[in-house]
């Protein structure tokens, strides 16, 4: 397992110096449902769904995943998704940030909240995935990989893992060395 978190961190570093957005000529390719392996194409409900190509290239063109920016998407209005099965849910809307910071070397996670309370209602992932307890959630990028906490949606539904500037976003502000903190006072 140490091996493929090093294979993806090795992955991620050559991803965080790109800038995440498709290269000016970056073409996006969907399969159609006849044949990506998923859908049956001889159902009859075949004729009731869109194709993946008329459904998605008129979105925020991105690189990774399923090659669409659904944040990008929902804030230009490109779509509208319902807040709720339950037209009588409460929709919760959280916008608040929490800074995750565990490593020097690398960028702290910013976890908008806003952007995943516009889908989701808090109990998607609390109390099961994570805990709404500051300090009670040991997030780990192991667990994440086999599936587990954000691995839940991100690598399934949400941009990949392989996007490691997506979420380790926030550069660290250097420590002041111990003389200059002195000499400041």
């Amino acid at each position: 397992m140490r091996l493929a978190l090093a294979l993806l961190l090795a992955i991620c570093t050559v991803a965080a110096a790109q800038s995440g957005k498709p290269p000016p000529r970056f073409e996006r390719n969907w399969d159609s449902l006849a044949k990506d392996g998923v859908h049956d194409p001889r159902s009859p409900a075949m004729r009731q769904l869109q194709e993946p190509r008329e459904a998605l290239s008129a979105l925020p063109a991105d690189s990774a995943g399923n090659q669409v920016r659904w944040v990008d998407a929902l804030r230009d209005g490109s779509i509208n998704p319902r807040s709720s099965l339950r037209p009588e849910a409460e929709v919760r809307l959280l916008e608040t940030d929490i800074y995750m910071s565990r490593y020097g070397s690398v960028p702290a996670v910013r976890f908008p909240h806003r952007e995943h309370t516009l889908w989701l209602d808090c109990s998607n992932c609390h109390e099961k995935l994570f805990k709404s307890k500051v300090g009670a959630n040991e997030i780990s990028m192991l667990r994440i990989l086999q599936g587990e906490q954000c691995g839940q949606c991100h690598g399934a539904v949400a941009f990949p893992l392989t996007e490691c500037a997506r979420c380790h976003n926030t550069p660290r502000t250097p420590a002041k060395p111990r003389q200059a903190m002195e000499s400041a006072r």
